[in-house]
């Protein structure tokens, strides 16, 4: 049987120049007495951008490392508990917006009332529109990013306007695009080629592909804009491709590229976006016998027998083309710590390992082996 299941979202608003209105508006979608989540060096341009148009806010709050560690977590919900805070306004990339629905989750385990959020994304990491968002336990024999989906979490609004993304670092935003795309792929794992996950997924792929594969080598994006190699128009169609890319997260589950990257990040600190820009091509030639041929619907109307195949390629050669890291030993992961992620993978998801085929187990050790 298939099936469609929707969040609770509110609004998304989007378009140039759309922020002081957006953000004005926040409190009739219940976003009222908020705090603001950010990073340090975004506290400018929300004093810039936000402040002035943000109506009750309490403050801004910047103690958010990545990858939403417990003890973060918890130092920033003591600082709504402090403030008196009904709301949160989430000003930054996966790990801000990932932290501010784990508050609001831990909000409503001691108060009863989960924290409304709205997003305000700086990446296109795609957080702003799920449910999903993981802790990462730091107290346990060993660091590991535990998952939690939790429909009361998602941003009941979100707002995308090129200007949240002229301040990103180049790596950081250009290997979030790849992580919007590793949604809109793997998100086909179980679902069929007619569900309305499939045929966004597709739009939104292409969408980002046709502008990453024109963007300019080594450029950050302001110079970029500025010598007209790409427009703000560029980036607004990347935040949609981004949406549509993540349209429905609540139908679908993630596969193998995400869960090595859930266990590089959480348990070896490397950058969430990055893993995918390593695991992403090569999980799909790996699992093409498992879900593969439902990938055609990525070809732009090409009949091909090995869809994956074809689409990894693409994929592949705009990471190279962006100058992204695409092998662990670029990002200096310790080839001995190999078997302990294999370890990891196969006690936490046994059932995205298995798209390996059989003897997945053996067939792990040396796929993990070729991404370094």
């Amino acid at each position: 049987m298939n099936q469609l299941n929707c969040l609770p979202q509110d609004a998304i608003f989007w378009g140039h120049d759309i922020l002081p209105t957006a953000v004005a508006s926040l409190d009739q979608h219940g976003i009222r007495r908020p705090l603001t989540f950010t990073v340090e060096p975004l506290r400018d341009f929300h004093a810039q951008h936000l402040q002035a148009h943000v109506k009750g806010g309490l403050g801004v709050f910047t103690d958010l490392p990545p990858h939403a560690p417990d003890v973060g977590v918890r130092r920033a919900l003591e600082a709504c508990l402090h403030a008196g805070a009904d709301s949160i306004i989430a000003l930054g990339g996966g790990s801000v917006i990932d932290a501010a629905k784990a508050v609001s989750h831990l909000h409503h385990q001691e108060t009863g009332r989960h924290l409304a959020i709205a997003a305000l994304p700086t990446t296109f990491s795609g957080s702003e529109f799920s449910h999903y968002f993981g802790i990462t336990e730091t107290t346990g024999p060993q660091t590991f990013k535990r998952s939690y989906a939790v429909r009361e979490t998602v941003p009941k609004v979100v707002a995308l306007d090129p200007k949240l993304l002229l301040n990103t670092p180049r790596e950081l935003l250009l290997s979030s695009a790849i992580k919007g795309i590793d949604h809109a792929v793997e998100g086909m794992r179980q679902v069929t080629i007619d569900h309305p996950h499939a045929i966004l997924a597709a739009a939104g792929v292409e969408r980002f592909l046709a502008v990453l594969e024109k963007w300019p080598q080594q450029l950050d994006t302001q110079r970029a804009l500025r010598e007209r190699h790409v427009t703000t128009d560029d980036l607004l169609q990347l935040q949609l491709a981004a949406w549509q890319s993540y349209f429905f997260p609540a139908s679908v589950i993630y596969g193998l590229s995400h869960r090595i990257g859930h266990i590089l990040g959480g348990t070896f600190g490397l950058p969430h976006s990055i893993t995918s820009c390593i695991t992403l091509a090569p999980v799909l030639r790996a699992c093409a016998e498992s879900y593969g041929d439902k990938l055609q619907i990525f070809c732009r109307g090409r009949a091909t027998s090995n869809a994956a195949a074809l689409l990894a390629d693409r994929i592949s050669n705009a990471v190279e083309h962006l100058g992204l890291p695409h092998r662990l030993r670029s990002v200096d992961f310790d080839r001995a710590q190999l078997p302990r992620v294999a370890a990891l993978l196969q006690q936490n998801y046994a059932n995205e390992v298995g798209d390996l085929g059989d003897g997945n187990g053996a067939t792990l050790n040396g796929f993990l082996e070729s991404l370094w």
